[in-house]
């Protein structure tokens, strides 16, 4: 009978404890929303035409990321592109790397 005991608590127990979820670490996709290049702060619009001459806005996105509002912006000049990250206040933040397409091998 004690062994009988015994054996469900322990069944509880793994039950118990696997059925547990740690909710703290949910990991939540940042939302990105489209921007139109006119509707991008000024501040952003000055620090492209001034550190990116002759680039144009090619597409541009914002989506709260760590509590404060990003803009990814990406800029083009011919075939050449930049995607560059701004702060809502339109502080430059960082060029982000480029992406390549499947199977290509740079020369």
């Amino acid at each position: 009978m004690k062994k009988l005991v015994l054996m469900m608590v322990l069944a509880m127990s793994v039950l118990i404890v696997s059925g547990q979820v740690d909710t703290t670490k949910k990991e939540m996709k940042p939302k990105a929303t489209t921007v139109k290049g006119a509707d991008l702060p000024r501040a952003i619009t000055d620090n492209i035409a001034r550190d990116y001459p002759g680039f144009t806005v090619k597409e541009a996105s914002s989506a709260t990321m760590d509590n404060a509002l990003h803009y990814h912006v990406v800029i083009a000049k011919g075939t050449e592109t930049e995607t560059l990250m701004f702060d809502r206040d339109g502080k430059f933040l960082k060029k982000l790397a480029k992406k390549t397409e499947p199977g290509y091998t740079p020369k």
